[in-house]
C-alpha cells in the first residue's frame, strides 16, 4: 500500500478493514492482525489516535519496523504475510501493516485464541461466526485439527488405556513409556510450538468435557420431541446427549427408552408398542456422529421424534463420492473421521463397517414393512435419515 493510499484510510476514519493505533503495542495490535487475516483483510496504521488525528510514533523507524517483523514471524499462531511501510510526517513517523485474507488449515490465533473483526472491533467470534469462517473463508476443520484452548489434560487417560487394553495393547507390563508418547502415537494429541493440544479426534473420543472448548461447544446431540407431525412450538421432551461420542450415542438412545411406547388398539385389544426399533436408530445416530462435517462448529446433531416420524440429522452433506444410492445399496465405506469409525467399531457400536443402511431396511421392514428415507441436501449442507412409524400390519 502506498504512502497516498493510508492517507486516504486515515481521513476515511476506523472501519472494517482500517484500524488506528497510537502506536506498537503487541496485544492490541496483534488482535488486530489476527482479525483482519480471519476476515477480508485490512490495515493497521500506526501514529494515529481514536480521533482519526495524526500523531506520529516516537520510536526509531528502522528499530520499530524490524520489531514488527519479528512480531508477524512469531506472534501470532502462524507466521503473517504481510506488507509493511513507514512515512515521516511533521506529527511523526506513521507505519501501516497490510494485512491480507488469510487461507490455510485454521484461523489464525494470538494469545491462543481466534479473534475476528466485528464492526470497529475485534472479538472472539461466535458458534455461527465460527462456523461462517470454516466453510465461506476456506478453513478445514478435520478430526487431526487441534484444539488450541485446550490442554493435554483434556484426555481421560483412563478411557485411553481402556480404549488400548480393548485393542489388546499390552499396558500393565514394564517399563512403560510417558502417557502423552502414547497420545502422540495414537494421534490423540499433536503439538503446537512446545505445547501439547488434544487433536478433535483425541477430544471427541477420549476427552473429558468435549463441549468446553471454543468450537466443540455444538459437537452434542440435540434430542426433540414433538406432541405432532412437524416442527413446532408444542414440545414434550428435550435433552442434549453430550461427552464423547460414545457416551452422546447412549445417553440419546436412554432419552428415547424414556419417551414411553405407543398404545394402539386392535379391536378392543391394547397393543404396546415401541415407536421404532431401538438397534435401527442407534445405527443411525453413530452414523450421525461419526459422518458429520466438524466443520460445520454451529450445527449439532438432531435427533426428532414426531408422532409419524422420527429424523436423524447430521451436518454436511454425504462424504467423497458417496451418493445415496450407493448408501442405500451397501456400498463401501467412506467416512471423512475415518479414526472417530474405528474407534467407535472398537467399542462395539458399529457391527460391521458398510453394513449400516442395510442393517436399518432390515430392521424396518420387520417393524413395520417400511424403509428408512435417506435425503442427502448439499444446499442445507445435512444427511437426514427419516423413520416412518406407520403401524405395523395385522
Amino acid at each position: 500500500m502506498e504512502w497516498l493510499e493510508v492517507l486516504e484510510r486515515v481521513a476515511a476514519g476506523e472501519g472494517r478493514k482500517t484500524e488506528f493505533k497510537r502506536l506498537f503495542e503487541k496485544n492490541a495490535v496483534g488482535k488486530a492482525i489476527c482479525a483482519f487475516a480471519n476476515g477480508e483483510g485490512g490495515v493497521v496504521v500506526l501514529g494515529v489516535d481514536d480521533a482519526g488525528a495524526i500523531i506520529g510514533v516516537k520510536e526509531n523507524p528502522e528499530g520499530l519496523q524490524e520489531r514488527i517483523t519479528a512480531f508477524l514471524q512469531s506472534g501470532c499462531s502462524a507466521p503473517v504475510i504481510a506488507k509493511c511501510g513507514c512515512h515521516q510526517t511533521p506529527a511523526g513517523w506513521l507505519h501501516w501493516i497490510t494485512v491480507p485474507r488469510l487461507r490455510g488449515l485454521e484461523p489464525l490465533r494470538h494469545g491462543g485464541r481466534v479473534w475476528i473483526r466485528r464492526e470497529l472491533s475485534n472479538v472472539e467470534p461466535s458458534s455461527s461466526e465460527l462456523e461462517e469462517m470454516f466453510n465461506a473463508l476456506g478453513f478445514f476443520f478435520t478430526e487431526s485439527q487441534m484444539i488450541l484452548d485446550a490442554g493435554v489434560e483434556a484426555i481421560d487417560s483412563s478411557l485411553f488405556r481402556s480404549f488400548l487394553e480393548s485393542r489388546g495393547v499390552e499396558i500393565a507390563s514394564n517399563p512403560q513409556q510417558e502417557i502423552e508418547v502414547d497420545f502422540r502415537n495414537q494421534r490423540v494429541v499433536d503439538e503446537f510450538g512446545k505445547n501439547l493440544h488434544p487433536t478433535l479426534y483425541g477430544l471427541m473420543v477420549f476427552g473429558r468435557d468435549p463441549q468446553r472448548y471454543l468450537g466443540t461447544t455444538n459437537f452434542f446431540i440435540q434430542c426433540i420431541a414433538y406432541a405432532e407431525s412437524e416442527r413446532g412450538p408444542k414440545k414434550y421432551s428435550i435433552s442434549e446427549a453430550k461427552g464423547t461420542l460414545d457416551k452422546q450415542v447412549e445417553s440419546a438412545m436412554t432419552w428415547f427408552r424414556n419417551l414411553g411406547r405407543r398404545e394402539i388398539y386392535r379391536g378392543l385389544c391394547r397393543q404396546d408398542l415401541s415407536f421404532a426399533p431401538e438397534e435401527a436408530l442407534r445405527e443411525a445416530l453413530v452414523n450421525a456422529v461419526i459422518h458429520r462435517n466438524y466443520a460445520l462448529t454451529g450445527s449439532k446433531v438432531m435427533f426428532e421424534v414426531f408422532d409419524s416420524h422420527i429424523e436423524i440429522t447430521s451436518p454436511g452433506s454425504l462424504p467423497g463420492q458417496m451418493t445415496v444410492q450407493r448408501v442405500r445399496a451397501g456400498g463401501g465405506p467412506r467416512s471423512r473421521n475415518e479414526s472417530m469409525a474405528n474407534a467407535m467399531l472398537i467399542h462395539g457400536f458399529m457391527k460391521e463397517r458398510g453394513r449400516g443402511w442395510l442393517l436399518m431396511r432390515y430392521q424396518m421392514r420387520e417393524f413395520n414393512g417400511t424403509e428408512p428415507e435417506l435425503t442427502n441436501d448439499k444446499s442445507g449442507r445435512f444427511v437426514r435419515t427419516t423413520f416412518r412409524l406407520d403401524e405395523p400390519a395385522a
